[in-house]
């Protein structure tokens, strides 16, 4: 796909970051399914470990354009796109404008404002108005009964309305997104209008979409808070260990198979613990009582409203302890489900087993997933006239074929990519371990990170002192910026 300039200028910026102290994350989304990415650096997962897959990242027959998410570390991120400015140019690189349109909400509390109408009044309209993703107003009259009288009984919310039906969805102001980084092979005037921020940096004037339509290629160098406090516990672990004449600590050597880190997870003591830590997830964790990798992995991807809204996560549970009996719809699905316990959780299953069952190539199969995805009608009649001559040329009956294209179209629906959730476990399990072998680090790398947000100090004072640890009040004589150990 001509595609190697891009891989080799992503691992060329991580590289960078990695020499110059700046954590990096093991991967995110689709890209850690790439074994290049994983042989140059970019990715941290060895993805044939995991059954991930090319696949769902870079498609052979569809092509588009690749795409990595990088997660750096907060503090070190802007010198990581500093340095790209500096390799390439300071004129060829920029971030992206995002456009902060007038929706439904804000654009009567706006109109409310500029005729000089009560607040009360215009914040009374505005939380009759549905706080879903793309409401409009039109949505919001034929929806709310109530808000559809309050306009016609009210003179001046009448008012209000006319005027916001006419500005609803303009532009109201322009902000940067949140890591979008476009490097330009000359000089960025030459592709797309620039516009600076408040700051004086420079942005591209199109959006992410028209950038690309631009013909230009979107990074994205995005920041993540748990980088930052891994780095920072890291730092004071390692001081200690030099003192004592030790190696200092690889947190990416650890071994994956920690009991004593499995035993904290299951008590649920996963407050700090990166994507474990809500009350929500605590409750999940006890019911499901993690005891490997590839559970945490299933953590990750059931913690969603989906699949625990469809019974899936109690047949998920059941299957584990053994209440309910593991089933596979065929039994050529048995290698690819048994990590699961026979329940379709991942888009690599879906796209897995249409591979085995029906013969189709993984590009094909990730069409498929995509399809089942949209849940278009007249596209999902044609993948399964697909499916069942597949699975016929496979000796596989019709009879069965149906049904199991049934399941997977109800599953593509909840499936996770599983690509994503094994690089986000990783590092869930990465701050675990933290939390169990070196507590007093983590905590005090947790609560710096947070300490301008008294409400969660207070959290984290409260969970360090059931972990047994303890804390000094400051003090003059031993002063530093930061929460030490």
């Amino acid at each position: 796909m001509d595609f190697p300039g891009y891989f080799l200028i992503v691992a060329e910026f991580i590289a960078w970051a990695k020499d110059n102290g700046v954590p990096v994350g093991p991967g995110r989304g689709s890209g850690a399914g790439s074994l290049v990415a994983y042989a140059l650096g970019i990715t941290n997962l060895d993805p044939l470990a995991y059954d991930l897959l090319f696949e769902r990242f870079l498609n052979p027959e569809r092509v588009s354009m690749p795409d990595f998410d990088v997660d750096f570390c907060m503090e070190g991120r802007d010198r990581v796109i500093g340095h790209v400015a500096d390799l390439y140019g300071a004129g060829a690189v920029s971030q992206i404008v995002t456009y902060g349109t007038m929706a439904a909400k804000a654009v009567v509390r706006d109109v409310a404002r500029v005729q000089g109408k009560p607040y009360g009044l215009a914040d009374k309209l505005s939380k009759m108005i549905p706080f879903e993703v793309g409401m409009t107003l039109h949505k919001a009259l034929e929806q709310e009964p109530t808000l559809k009288a309050f306009v016609e009984e009210n003179e001046e919310v009448s008012e209000i309305m006319d005027m916001a039906f006419s500005l609803e969805g303009l532009v109201r102001n322009i902000g940067k997104h949140a890591g979008g980084v476009v490097i330009a092979p000359g000089q960025l005037t030459d592709f797309v209008p620039l516009v600076t921020d408040e700051q004086g940096a420079l942005m591209t004037q199109f959006d992410k979409d028209d950038v690309e339509r631009a013909g230009l290629v979107k990074f994205d160098f995005l920041g993540l808070r748990t980088l930052t406090i891994i780095n920072w516990a890291l730092e004071a672990i390692n001081a200690q260990r030099a003192a004592q004449d030790e190696l200092p600590l690889d947190i990416d050597a650890i071994p994956l198979d920690d009991d004593r880190v499995f035993g904290l997870l299951k008590r649920a003591e996963t407050t700090a613990v990166f994507q474990l830590e809500s009350r929500g997830m605590k409750e999940l964790i006890k019911r499901l009582l993690p005891d490997s990798f590839e559970d945490i992995v299933a953590l990750v991807a059931l913690f969603r409203p989906g699949p625990l809204q469809s019974g899936m996560v109690d047949d998920f549970i059941d299957r584990k302890h053994g209440r309910a009996t593991v089933t596979y719809p065929h039994p050529a699905l048995e290698p690819i489900l048994s990590n699961t316990y026979g329940v379709i959780l991942y888009q690599e299953q879906v796209m897995q087993i249409a591979q085995v069952l029906a013969g189709y190539t993984l590009g094909g199969a990730d069409l498929l997933r995509r399809a089942m995805g949209k849940k278009k009608p007249e596209e999902m009649a044609k993948q399964r006239e697909i499916f069942l001559t597949g699975a016929a040329a496979q000796g596989i009956d019709g009879g069965i074929a149906s049904p199991i294209f049934d399941l997977m179209e109800k599953f593509a629906g909840y499936g996770f990519n599983k690509s994503h959730s094994a690089a986000y476990a990783l590092v869930s399990y990465q701050t675990a371990w933290l939390k169990h072998h070196y507590p007093a680090p983590f905590m005090a790398a947790v609560m710096s990170s947070d300490m301008q947000n008294t409400d969660k100090i207070v959290v984290f004072i409260e969970e360090a002192r059931q972990m047994g640890l303890t804390l000094r009040p400051p003090d003059v004589n031993h002063g530093a910026y930061r929460f030490q150990a």
